[in-house]
């Protein structure tokens, strides 16, 4: 009985592991050959298959249906890093199969970059597939009883946590390129290190932030507390806005019309900064970008936690540009106009230091632009909130919405061409049709700066505006067609007032307020509390960030 068993676990086995070494090799990029990695990369994608196939025949008591069933969510992963390394430059890991839940929260951002068709065909074969293997495929603890049958599972199991172990042990450190990661490791490996990694890594020390030194700095100084009012008179209402998936694409694709961006121009010209901006994200992953902004922390602070920082930020808050300026006597306000809930930010931007959060419940069904609320809807609320009676300054976050994608959902409209490309022939061929609906939409984030500059001009205390993108957009068919651009985004630090010559001096970063200066995102948020606070800061506050704690 003991021997007829195994042998019908053997067959399942074997094809099953030759399955998902098949279904690896659909990666693309695909990753080394087996026989090109180390030992221990292999042991581990052995000892992965042991261990779901044995855990999967415990549970479903079926040994071909685990087989489907395992090689069908492989494949599901597999499908999922396709599409993210067309999309986003990365493959899957560890870290994204939190995004699962949120593809069934929030699937307008997910499931269309996958493949609305493909993920209903999937659905239906699956359920269509369980029901045939729980009807034709007769239990093996029917026919063998249970006490052999636990036995050959638990041996299949425990022999996988042997390889896995042994395996992970023996391999070099990841580089946290995730890319390179996968290539090196393979899938099984590389899901397993990002996520020992992970569990294994620690937050970042509140003093690692630049912010936590600006406060200490300040609070000497004043010898006061930062909120008194003598301290915050004079000081201006700052707004910083993040411009969903903003860049300047005139001189990545020449056929763009010069006069696309005529605000973000003129506004260049006045800058106090401006400069190319180093994102840490490729045309979604917002919140790294934004994290890095707001807490001043580098990626490599975060070690394997840096590719969903919020998730850390929602249990261990750090201090953040938002928490400088309420320490500084500030009202603080971050505007998004999508649910608060996506990304955590419900819990994170209160953490952050923020007094409050406007997200899309409220603005109208009128204000959208497109799939989400109009760049011009934000400005108006911030306009609203610059018109506002309180004594005191005020710090505005804004996160804009309305050119994320996926733009496939949305049609050209001929009538925008001749403002955003005006060679171009009509209908559009295919690598210009996403792309012409991005363009639509950044000329109204261009109308919007130009609506928020004129809000400060007429405020009471003077202003301060800064201006960047989260990332480059997502244009798959325009990038493969010509060619992707840099991945850095356009930044820019604009005054209501041309800078005094004291200030021109203290901003050591450049030599000249019209030369361009390139930024990291984590340095984006010191530069514009430095040129909110002006002289008050020394220069030997602004250093280079702490060493990051050791990782995993």
């Amino acid at each position: 009985m003991a021997t007829s068993l195994s042998i019908q676990l053997l067959w399942p086995l074997l094809i099953g592991l030759l399955g998902t070494i098949i279904f690896e090799a659909l990666l693309n990029p695909r990753p080394r050959p087996l026989w090109r990695r180390a030992l221990a990369a292999n042991s581990v994608h052995l000892g992965s298959w042991l261990l779901l196939f044995g855990a999967f025949v415990l549970v479903l008591q079926r040994p071909w249906f685990a087989v489907i069933f395992i090689l069908s969510l492989q494949l599901v992963v597999v499908q999922s890093s396709n599409t993210k390394s067309r999309t986003l430059n990365e493959p899957f890991i560890c870290h994204d199969f939190e995004y699962f839940w949120d593809a069934i929260l929030h699937p307008r951002l997910y499931v269309p970059f996958f493949g609305t068709g493909l993920a209903i065909a999937a659905i239906g074969a699956g359920a269509a597939a369980i029901g045939a293997f729980l009807y034709w495929e007769p239990s093996l603890v029917s026919r063998w009883g249970g006490q052999s049958f636990i036995t050959y599972c638990l041996l299949l199991s425990v022999s996988g946590v042997l390889l896995v172990t042994l395996g992970w042990r023996a391999l070099a450190p990841i580089t946290l390129n995730p890319v390179d990661d996968m290539d090196r490791l393979g899938l099984f490996a590389s899901l397993w290190t990002y996520g020992i990694a992970l569990m294994r890594s620690s937050a970042p020390a509140p003093e690692q932030s630049p912010f936590y030194q600006l406060a200490h700095h300040l609070k000497e100084e004043h010898r006061a507390p930062l909120s008194s009012e003598a301290s915050s008179e004079t000081r201006p209402n700052v707004v910083l806005v993040q411009s969903e998936s903003f860049f300047d694409p005139r001189p990545w694709y020449t056929d763009v019309s010069d006069s696309l961006l005529t605000h973000f121009d003129a506004t260049r010209k006045q800058a106090l900064q401006h400069g190319e901006l180093s994102v840490p994200a490729w045309g979604a992953n917002t919140v790294r970008t934004e994290c890095a902004v707001l807490t001043g922390l580098s990626p490599n602070a975060w070690g394997a936690r840096q590719f969903n920082p919020y998730r850390t930020l929602a249990r261990h808050p750090l201090p953040s540009l938002a928490s400088t300026f309420q320490a500084a006597g500030y009202r603080t306000v971050c505007i998004h106009p999508y649910p608060a809930s996506f990304y955590m930010r419900h819990k994170v931007i209160p953490l952050l230091g923020f007094d409050q959060f406007i997200d899309i419940s409220s603005f109208e069904s009128s204000d959208r632009q497109g799939q989400y609320i109009g760049d011009l809807a934000v400005a108006r609320k911030v306009g609203r909130l610059l018109e506002d009676s309180d004594n005191r300054p005020l710090f505005v976050f804004v996160i804009t919405m309305e050119n994320h994608g996926p733009l496939h959902l949305e049609a050209p409209l001929q009538e925008s061409l001749a403002v955003t490309l005006p060679t171009a022939p009509w209908p559009l061929p295919t690598h210009l049709r996403d792309l012409s609906v991005y363009l639509r939409h950044l000329g109204e984030a261009d109308k919007m700066l130009a609506s928020v500059k004129d809000t400060l001009n007429e405020a009471k205390r003077p202003g301060l505006l800064g201006w960047y993108g989260d990332h480059v957009p997502i244009l798959p068919a325009a990038y493969e067609y010509f060619s992707p651009p840099a991945s850095h985004t356009p930044y820019m630090i604009w005054s209501t007032e041309l800078p005094s010559q004291s200030q021109v001096r203290s901003c050591d970063i450049a030599q000249h307020q019209h030369e361009p200066y390139s930024l990291a995102a984590n340095e984006l948020g010191v530069q514009l509390f430095k040129q909110a606070f002006g002289h008050d800061i020394s220069s030997d506050v602004i250093k280079a960030e702490p060493e990051p704690q050791e990782q995993e």
